[in-house]
């Protein structure tokens, strides 16, 4: 523990003494990202997908339109805008040029440069061969592991493993048509070469992908993800939430992509193509059998299906892989100017039958059964001033779902959106992830507007509102219900000074305590944070929240914290302490720190503590890099942290996460 802080100490004076900070996707990224929207699988799985546009960027000057779509961040407007501009001016020379482009906004054009790169256009495009595909590709080796300064009750008696938490990931990708992986995870608790692990890892992911090859346009053969429409039928990819909404202006996209991360949700087991049948037609095609994690009932059924991924105790283990899935099905897109057609379609069959108990009044409708059916229709018109996006879908019993927006962006300093859903309380999708305000697509109904605004050339405002309804009873609320959410953002730049302030308020009708009548469950949040960004490399930024819950009972929490950091071409440094006070879970807070590449680290805190953290990152050689992050958090107001086998017994813990990436 004392050379722990020891190590953090001196972190904290190399950042000082340096006097910076790095700028990197993560910080502008943030700027547009609310992790209450979001689950925290779905967290993990945003940062992910992120971190691998970023290691893999698109070439602007070779990028058709489904290169730009997989951008989570750019419109519909903003893709059709840049697509244009490159075929009527040519390749562009420089990142400035993205300012000619009428609706690219500067959030856009901060974040493009992460993502994309500009390459130098060649007359000739023939296929590369097999032999200079593997002589020009790029190995990348990377271990992670976590270290606990610490002892969970779990570890002493109840854990199969051991307290480590590590990975091991290896990629190869060779230009813009082949990339291949390899990944082995598992969490701390789970057992090494033992027990059913005698392959090493608790769980592997593994791919190939192959594009651009002629008319075979994409293809994955391993784990993958795949996403269609607006998400009703097949998005096994995560759902941006309201605030990112008001970014892309609503619009989804199809997207076949490698499962490259060490989840154990929502990915497809076996392969999928996507065949280009002439320039507006494509077909997707995939097939997939995967095993899952089950609670059985007695007779042998399943009662829930389970994706945590833990495989931590002999009850936990005893679930491992006991049900399999066999899905396949398809899409077919066609896109004529700015018209979007398509249709979806997923079977599913289970091994042993899904019977939840739906004797709970919210469960009644849940997903039941061994066969599942889903199709859609998709359709989107885009132009330079409006885009409309739609999707409307059916399950095998014949209950509706539809979400459909409509944009209007007449300039970049202005863009509106609106966005109307109806999923009935009897549609169920295996694989369907979309907008909503209850994290699912069943038995939800509402309108949401938006509104991002540029008023002057260093103020910038966003807002939204968004109402639903629920016909059926949901978790918590034994009868209809209804919920509202309301956000409004400010943002100030002027020079190397970014002032950010936040405010959202969130009303979610539920049970009282007699489960008699619905009262409301109020949850407000606020967030003011400036930044100073030196031209000599460092940040500093200064941030407070506060978070007000109001159900059955008020609570209250607040934090204060200060981020800086540093960065040089070969290093970077960066270091995080806050002080939090809250006194429930419902008021907690949440605090961004700075992540190293594939390891997430977007926590909550509740209580009254203290956190601190510390981030380095050096280039020992030029393809050989090292990173470290300590964090120590300590509790001021209990002397025991977590409860059963996660339960630690003192007031404070430190971790020690360290990564070694070998380029070759």
């Amino acid at each position: 523990m004392r050379s722990g802080l020891t190590i953090f100490a001196l972190l904290v004076v190399l950042n000082v003494s340096a006097q910076t900070e790095p700028s990197g996707w993560q910080q502008a990224w943030e700027r547009m990202y609310s992790p209450e929207d979001m689950e925290e699988g779905e967290w993990e799985e945003c940062y992910e997908r992120l971190q691998q546009l970023s290691e893999h960027p698109i070439d602007l000057n070779r990028a058709t339109r489904e290169d730009l779509e997989q951008l989570p961040f750019l419109s519909a407007q903003q893709v059709m805008d840049l697509t244009e501009y490159l075929d009527r001016y040519g390749p562009m020379r420089s990142m400035n040029e993205l300012k000619m482009v009428g609706s690219m906004d500067y959030q856009q054009i901060a974040l493009l440069p992460y993502f994309t790169f500009l390459g130098e256009v060649k007359e000739e495009k023939h296929l590369p061969s097999m032999q200079q595909i593997f002589k020009y590709g790029k190995h990348t080796v990377t271990a992670t592991t976590r270290w606990p300064f610490y002892e969970r009750k779990g570890d002493r008696n109840g854990y199969l493993g051991y307290g480590l938490r590590h990975s091991l990931r290896y990629e190869f990708s060779s230009g813009q048509y082949v990339r291949a992986g390899l990944i082995g995870a598992q969490d701390a608790g789970e057992p090494f070469f033992a027990h059913r692990n005698s392959w090493g890892y608790d769980t592997y992911s593994y791919y190939i992908q192959v594009r651009k090859l002629g008319v075979l346009e994409n293809a994955v053969v391993g784990k993958y993800k795949l996403s269609a429409g607006m998400g009703l039928v097949l998005n096994t990819s995560f759902s941006l939430g309201k605030l990112v909404t008001l970014q892309n202006l609503g619009r989804q996209s199809n997207t076949l992509r490698p499962h490259t991360s060490r989840s154990e949700a929502d990915y497809f087991q076996g392969a999928a193509t996507t065949l280009r049948l002439s320039k507006p037609v494509a077909l997707t095609a995939f097939v997939s059998y995967r095993p899952m994690d089950a609670t059985l009932n007695a007779d042998g059924s399943a009662a829930t299906l389970i994706s945590s991924g833990y495989h931590r105790t002999p009850a936990e283990m005893d679930k491992k892989n006991n049900t399999h899935l066999t899905a396949t099905g398809g899409t077919l897109d066609l896109h004529f100017g700015g018209l979007r057609l398509g249709a979806n379609a997923v079977y599913t069959h289970l091994d042993r039958s899904l019977e939840p108990n739906r004797n709970v009044l919210y469960r009644q409708h849940q997903a039941h059964g061994s066969h599942f059916f889903n199709a859609s229709v998709n359709y989107a018109f885009n132009h330079h001033l409006v885009s409309f996006h739609g999707e409307t879908a059916t399950n095998q019993d014949g209950a509706m779902a539809t979400v459909n927006t409509l944009s209007y962006q007449p300039n970049a300093a202005l863009g509106l959106v609106g966005l109307y859903r109806f999923y009935s309380y009897r549609y169920t999708g295996l694989y369907s992830h979309s907008f909503s305000d209850g994290g699912r697509t069943q038995n939800e109904q509402g309108g949401y507007l938006g509104i991002n605004w540029t008023a002057s050339a260093h103020l910038r405002l966003q807002a939204y509102a968004d109402y639903s309804y629920s016909p059926w009873a949901r978790y918590q609320a034994t009868q209809s219900s209804a919920a509202a959410d309301f956000l409004l953002q400010a943002d100030w730049d002027r020079g190397p000074w970014n002032v950010q302030g936040r405010y959202r308020l969130h009303i979610r009708e539920k049970d009282d305590e007699a489960k008699t009548a619905l009262v409301k469950d109020r949850q407000q949040r606020w967030r003011l944070s400036a930044t100073y960004t030196s031209p000599a490399g460092w940040t500093a930024k200064t941030q407070g929240d506060i978070a007000r819950s109001a159900y059955k009972d008020t609570n209250h929490g607040w934090m204060v914290s200060e981020h800086l950091s540093y960065q040089r071409p070969q290093w970077q440094v960066s270091a995080v302490a806050a002080y939090f006070d809250s006194n429930a879970y419902a008021s907690r807070i949440y605090l961004y720190e700075r992540q190293m590449q594939h390891d997430f680290a977007y926590s909550s805190y509740f209580g009254r503590g203290i956190r601190l953290a510390a981030f380095v990152r050096t280039d020992i050689l030029s393809n050989l890099t090292i990173a470290a992050r300590l964090g120590y958090t300590n509790y001021f107001d209990r002397a025991t942290i977590g409860s059963g086998l996660q339960q630690i017994d003192a007031s404070h813990q430190t971790d020690l996460n360290l990564q070694v990436r070998w380029k070759f």
